[in-house]
Formats: structure tokens, C-alpha cells, sequence
């Protein structure tokens, strides 16, 4: 285990901040703001991760330093110790984080969270009422 903790430092590091729509290029922001997405975890990074079978660990205690109030972060490692690559169709940080911030839109817990979130503020009529008059001048 030791072993491969101190290979892990060698790893790639993916922030939150990297492909975070919310956020501009000073702010952090690495891809273009159409291909990037909103407010994304590092959890859905780490599924995404997952699904692309990359090898992946996730620090939590870790910050990124321009916005160090979201914690997390994400190592990856793309080349295997021979050389060659995990995924075949990723072989820079660049194309990985286009297609995570392409996957996490359509992660299954980002859905469900949709899902309630719309069915619960339509629910109720919202009639707005307040006090009609005269305008002073």
C-alpha cells in the first residue's frame, strides 16, 4: 500500500474548479464555458473516472488555492507504467476534461436531483400578493 501511495504523487490532478461553468478562466477554469458544466463534485468526477476505467483517488482535505472554500480534489492516472494508455481514446488531461465535463451532466444522482427539484417547486400555485394603490409622488 505504501508503494502505491508514494506513486500516487506522480499521479495527474483534477480540481472541480477545472470544469466548473460557474467559474471564469482567472477564477480557474481550464475548458471552454459551452463545453463545461455546473458546479461539479469531485465524487461525479470519480464516477465518470469509473465509467472511462481510468484509475483514480480522491483527496477530500485537499483544496484548490484560488478557491479554497470547495474542498476536494481528484488524482488520475492516465499512462500505465509501460507507457501505453488505460483509455485508448484519452491520452491528455485536455481530453479528460472534456468528456468528464460532457459525462456529469448526465450523472444518475445529478438527475434524480433534478427530477425532485422540479416536481416540488411546481407543486404549489405561487400567487403573488401584495398591496395594490396609488403610486405617491
Amino acid at each position: 500500500m505504501e508503494g502505491e501511495l508514494a506513486n500516487i504523487k506522480k499521479w495527474n490532478i483534477l480540481y472541480p474548479v477545472y470544469i466548473n461553468s460557474k467559474k471564469t478562466m482567472a477564477q480557474g477554469r481550464r475548458i471552454g464555458l459551452t463545453k463545461a458544466c455546473e458546479n461539479p463534485t469531485c465524487a461525479e468526477i470519480g464516477d465518470c473516472c469509473t465509467y472511462l476505467k481510468i484509475p483514480f483517488a480522491i483527496e477530500i482535505d485537499k483544496a484548490y488555492p484560488r478557491d479554497f472554500m470547495q474542498r476536494g480534489r481528484v488524482r488520475v492516472l492516465l499512462k500505465k507504467e509501460d507507457g501505453s494508455l488505460f483509455n485508448p481514446a484519452i491520452a491528455t488531461r485536455k481530453q479528460l476534461l472534456l468528456r468528464i465535463a460532457e459525462m456529469v451532466p448526465r450523472h444518475p444522482g445529478r438527475t434524480k436531483k433534478q427530477e425532485t427539484a422540479s416536481s416540488s417547486s411546481t407543486a404549489g400555485p405561487s400567487a403573488k400578493s401584495g398591496k395594490g394603490g396609488k403610486k405617491r409622488r
